[in-house]
C-alpha cells in the first residue's frame, strides 16, 4: 500500500490501519518526544513495518500489567497515541533505541477481532482518531495558575531542563499544555493513562495542575529531607574528624582511654543488662549527658559513677534457690545445739515459703543475749536455702543516709548500705542479716530506724527508693533477718514490722554439750592440735562455765577453751612430742586459766537479818541479786545505793510506803520512821541495775531489818510490788530459775501469774527447786523469814483482816522497835 493510499484512510470514519506496539509502564502523550529502548521481537518487527510500509507511523498503547511478555488484546488499554518514528539506532546487543514523537490520541476496539493479521510476527489494528475538544475562554486562569506552578516545580526539580521549561511555558492552549507537562511528572503510569483518556483539555489541565501541586509538595519535602540528611552527614563527618583529632591528642599526651569509647562500652553493657525499663531509660539519659560533657569536668565523674552503679546492680538477676525442709533441719541441728523453738519457727517459715513459692511474709527478728548464736543461725538459714549471706551491722549507725543513700548533689555521694551490699553479691535474692538493729541511734542527720520501716515492710519494699539512685528498687526478693539483744530500744513501729523470735540463754548442760561437740573440736583444730593431745573433763568444762565466764551465750566460753588450747600447744611444742596427751581436770584448771574470775551465783552462807536474795535478769542471763537493809538512829532519812536505775529506786520507795501503811500490822508505831534512818543497798555498786522485779525482795529485806527476823538464805524471790502489797508478774523466768538452780537455792517465790510460764522451763532446771506461787507480800514474808506468821504480823494470823485494830500494846504506847541484829 502506498503512502498516499494510507493517508486516505485517515479520512474514513471506520479508521485506519497501523502497527501496534505495547509499552511497559510508559504512556505516550501527543506532542511529546520520548526515547525508548525496544527489545521484544514483535515490537521490533512493528517498528520496521512502520518505517517501511506506514510512513514511520505507529500506534503506541500501554500494557495493563507490565510483567506480561506477550500481552493479549485484553491486556492493553484501549486509548493510545499515534506516534512518528523520528530516529532509530541499532545496538550491539540486538536491541534498538527509537525516538518517538507523539502526534494525536487514538482508540482501538481492544478485542481480538480488531487485530489484523493475528498470525503475523507483529499485530496491526484499526484505530480511530480522537478529536480534541476546543478550549473555553475561561481556561486562561487555569493556564496561568499552571504556568506559575510549573515555574515553582522547575525551581525544585533541577532535572527539568530550562529549555524544556521555556518551551512548555510558551503554550497557552489548555490541552497542549497538559500534554506537554505530563511526561515530566513522576506519577504512576496508570494515572497517566487516566489523563490520556480524558478528552476535554480543560479537565485534563485541571487534573495536571493537581498532580503538579502534589509533585511540588513531594519535591519540597524531599528537598528538605535531603538538606537535613546532608547537614547531618556533614555534622557526623565533622564530629568524626574532631573525634579523631581528640584521639590523636590523647595519644600524644599519653592518655589511651577515649571518653567516647567508654560511653560506647557502657551502652553495650546496658543493651545486655536485664533491668526495668525505668532504670534503662534513666541510664540512657545519663549516657547522653556523658557524650556532651568534657571528661575533665567534675560533673563527668559524677554521672559516670552513677551510670556504673546502675549497670552493676543485679536488678533482675536471681540466684537459684531451693528449700528442702529435711536438709534445712539437718543443717540447723548440725550448726546449733538446743534452740529448739527458734529452729522450729524458722523451719515453719521456710515451709510456708515453699508452698506459696514467694518470699512475701513477716521479717524475722532474733532477740537474745550476746553469744547465743543469732548471727550464726541466720548464716545457717542462708546455707539451708542456697542464698548468698550478707551481714550488715547497724550498731552505732545514726545517719539515715547509711540506709537510704546520699543525694547525688553531695560530694562523695554513695547509695545506702543495702544497695551497696546487693552490688557486692551480684544477686537480687540474698539473705540479709541486719545485725544489732537495737544499737542504732538518732541525731541531727536523721533517724535510720525510720528509714528501715520501708525496707522491712513486705508491702512497701518492692518500691524501695534509694536517694542516690532516685528511682524504685525491688527488695521483695531479699530474705531479711534482723538480730537484737533487747527490744526496749527498738521503736514500736519497727517492732510491728517484724516477728520476734526470742533466743534465751543457754543452760549449763547445754553449754557443756556445745563445748564438747562444737567449741572444743573447733579450737583444737584451729590451734594445730590432734584430738588425742587434749582431754578436758566434764567437771573442768563446768568449772570454766561457772568460774571463768559470765554470759548467757558461749562466746567467752570459746575464748577460755581457746586459752586452754594455747597452753596445751605450748606444752606440746616444748616437749617436742606431738603425741603428748594433756588432761585438764577441775583440780588443775587453774594452771591453764589462772585464778577464778567470777564468784558466780552463790547464795549466802548463813541466814541474816536484812539480807534477802532476789533473782534478776540481765543480758548475760539470770543472776542472784542480794539486797541489804541497815537501820540506824536518825531523823527518818531513806538512802538507796548500789547504782540503781529509776525503776528500781521507785520499787524501793513503793516497798517502804507499803511498810509504813501497814505499820500497825507489824507492831510498829505509825511514826517509827521519824526516829531512824533506813539505808538500802544492793552490792556490786559498779554494775548498773534496774527493773521492777526486785520489789518483793526490797520489801522483805526492809521487814527483816525492822522486825529483827533473819531471812532464809536458801530462799530467793522475784516479783513486782504495788502500794497495796500485790505481787505482779515478771519476765525472764527461765533465766532466773536457772540462776537459782546454779546458786543452790532450795525455794523460789514467784508471782502466781507466772505459773503459765513454768511450761517453758526445762525439767532439769526445776529439779531440786521448790516453786511457791504468791499473790501478796503477806504470803511472801512467812515463806522467806525465819519466824511464824504470828511473830511477823504482831500475833495475828494470816486470816486476820489486813486493816484490823492496832495491837493492844501499840495502843497503850508500849510497843518497842526492834533493832537490826
Amino acid at each position: 500500500m502506498t503512502d498516499t493510499g494510507r493517508e486516505g484512510l485517515q479520512n474514513r470514519e471506520e479508521g485506519f490501519e497501523l502497527p501496534l506496539m505495547s509499552l511497559r509502564e510508559v504512556v505516550m502523550f501527543p506532542r511529546s518526544i520520548v526515547p525508548l529502548f525496544v527489545g521484544r521481537e514483535a515490537s521490533i518487527k512493528a517498528i520496521e513495518s512502520a518505517i517501511s510500509d506506514y510512513g514511520k507511523k505507529i500506534f503506541l498503547v500501554a500494557q495493563r500489567e507490565p510483567e506480561l511478555e506477550k500481552p493479549g488484546p485484553e491486556d492493553l488499554f484501549e486509548v493510545g497515541t499515534v506516534s512518528k518514528i523520528l530516529q532509530l539506532l541499532r545496538l550491539p546487543d540486538g536491541t534498538i533505541k527509537v525516538l518517538f514523537e507523539g502526534l494525536y490520541r487514538a482508540r482501538w476496539d481492544g478485542t481480538a477481532d480488531a487485530i489484523i493479521g493475528a498470525d503475523d510476527a507483529y499485530p496491526r489494528v484499526r484505530v480511530t482518531r480522537i478529536e480534541q475538544e476546543s478550549s473555553e475562554d475561561d481556561d486562561e486562569a487555569l493556564v496561568r495558575a499552571t504556568h506559575e506552578a510549573l515555574d515553582e516545580y522547575g525551581k525544585i526539580n533541577k532535572k527539568l531542563a530550562q529549555e524544556t521549561l521555556v518551551a512548555i511555558s510558551a503554550l497557552s492552549d489548555a490541552a497542549r499544555l497538559a500534554d506537554a507537562i505530563m511526561p515530566h511528572l513522576k506519577v504512576d503510569y496508570r494515572r497517566k493513562q487516566e489523563l490520556l483518556e480524558v478528552e476535554s483539555g480543560a479537565e485534563r489541565l485541571e487534573k495536571v495542575y493537581e498532580l503538579l501541586q502534589g509533585e511540588i509538595a513531594v519535591a519540597s519535602l524531599e528537598k528538605r529531607i535531603k538538606s537535613r540528611v546532608k547537614n547531618q552527614m556533614e555534622r557526623n563527618q565533622r564530629e568524626y574528624y574532631l573525634n579523631e583529632q581528640i584521639k590523636a591528642i590523647h595519644k600524644e599526651m599519653g592518655r589511651e582511654d577515649d571518653p567516647q569509647a567508654e560511653v560506647n562500652e557502657l551502652e553495650a553493657r546496658l543493651a545486655e543488662k536485664n533491668m526495668p525499663e525505668e532504670a534503662r531509660e534513666k541510664a540512657l539519659r545519663e549516657m547522653k549527658k556523658l557524650r556532651q560533657m568534657p571528661p575533665s569536668s567534675a560533673e563527668y565523674t559524677v554521672v559516670r559513677n552513677y551510670v556504673d552503679w546502675i549497670l552493676d546492680l543485679p536488678w533482675n538477676t536471681l540466684k537459684e534457690t531451693e528449700i528442702d525442709i529435711d536438709n534445712a533441719r539437718s543443717i540447723l541441728d548440725a550448726d546449733h545445739y538446743g534452740l529448739e523453738k527458734p529452729k522450729e519457727r524458722i523451719l515453719e517459715y521456710l515451709a510456708v515459703q515453699k508452698l506459696v513459692n514467694r518470699l512475701k511474709g513477716p521479717i524475722l527478728c532474733l532477740v537474745g543475749p550476746p553469744g547465743v548464736g543469732k548471727t550464726s543461725l541466720a548464716k545457717s538459714v542462708a546455707k539451708a536455702t542456697g542464698r548468698e549471706f550478707v551481714r550488715l551491722s547497724l550498731g552505732g549507725v545514726r545517719d539515715e543516709a547509711e540506709i537510704r543513700g546520699h543525694r547525688r548533689t553531695y560530694v562523695g555521694a554513695l547509695p545506702g548500705k543495702i544497695i551497696q551490699s546487693l552490688k557486692r553479691v551480684k544477686h537480687n535474692n540474698p539473705l540479709f542479716c541486719l545485725d544489732e538493729i537495737d544499737k542504732m541511734s538518732t541525731d541531727f542527720r536523721g533517724d535510720p530506724s525510720s528509714a528501715l520501716l520501708e525496707v522491712l515492710d513486705p508491702e512497701q519494699n518492692s518500691t524501695f527508693n534509694d536517694h542516690y539512685l532516685d528511682m524504685d528498687y525491688d527488695l521483695s526478693q531479699v530474705f531479711f533477718i534482723t538480730t537484737a539483744n533487747s527490744l526496749h530500744s527498738i521503736p514500736l513501729p519497727l517492732q510491728d514490722r517484724m516477728e520476734i523470735i526470742r533466743l534465751p540463754g543457754y543452760l549449763e548442760t547445754e553449754k557443756r554439750h556445745i563445748a564438747h561437740d562444737f567449741l572444743l573440736p573447733k579450737q583444737v583444730e584451729a590451734h594445730g592440735l590432734a584430738a588425742s593431745n587434749l582431754r578436758i573433763s566434764d567437771n573442768a568444762v563446768l568449772e570454766i562455765i561457772r568460774s571463768y565466764t559470765r554470759e548467757a551465750g558461749v562466746r567467752n566460753l570459746e575464748r577460755e577453751i581457746a586459752s586452754v588450747c594455747r597452753k596445751a600447744a605450748m606444752q606440746v611444742v616444748e616437749a617436742g612430742d606431738k603425741e603428748k596427751t594433756l588432761t585438764v581436770s577441775r583440780q588443775n584448771l587453774g594452771n591453764f586459766l589462772g585464778v577464778k574470775k567470777y564468784r558466780h551465783g552463790e547464795r549466802e552462807d548463813t541466814s541474816q537479818v536484812g539480807v534477802c536474795t532476789g533473782l534478776a535478769w540481765t543480758e548475760m542471763g539470770g543472776e542472784l541479786l542480794v539486797v541489804e537493809t541497815a537501820l540506824m538512829p536518825g531523823s527518818g532519812r531513806v538512802e538507796i545505793t548500789g547504782k540503781l536505775g529509776d525503776v528500781m529506786t521507785e520499787s524501793a520507795k513503793a516497798a517502804l510506803s507499803y511498810l509504813r501503811s501497814r505499820s500497825d500490822l507489824f507492831g510498829l508505831r505509825p511514826d517509827f520512821h521519824k526516829e531512824i534512818d533506813i539505808h538500802v543497798h544492793v552490792p556490786e555498786g559498779a554494775t548498773p541495775k534496774d527493773g521492777p522485779s526486785a520489789g518483793i525482795t526490797l520489801a522483805t529485806s526492809m521487814v527483816s531489818a525492822l522486825l529483827g527476823i533473819p531471812v532464809r538464805n536458801d530462799v530467793a524471790m522475784t516479783g513486782e510490788i504495788t502500794l497495796r502489797g500485790r505481787v505482779l508478774p515478771i519476765g525472764g523466768l527461765r533465766e532466773k530459775l536457772l540462776a537459782a538452780h546454779r546458786g543452790q537455792i532450795g525455794k523460789v517465790l514467784v508471782p502466781r501469774e507466772n505459773e503459765k510460764d513454768l511450761k517453758e522451763v526445762p525439767g532439769e532446771i526445776l529439779k531440786g527447786l521448790e516453786i511457791v506461787f504468791v499473790d501478796h507480800v503477806d504470803e511472801v514474808l512467812p515463806q522467806a523469814l525465819m519466824a511464824q506468821a504470828e511473830s511477823i504480823f504482831g500475833g495475828r494470823t494470816q486470816s486476820t483482816p489486813l486493816y484490823a485494830k492496832l495491837r493492844k500494846d501499840a495502843q497503850d504506847g508500849g510497843a518497842t522497835m526492834p533493832t537490826a541484829q
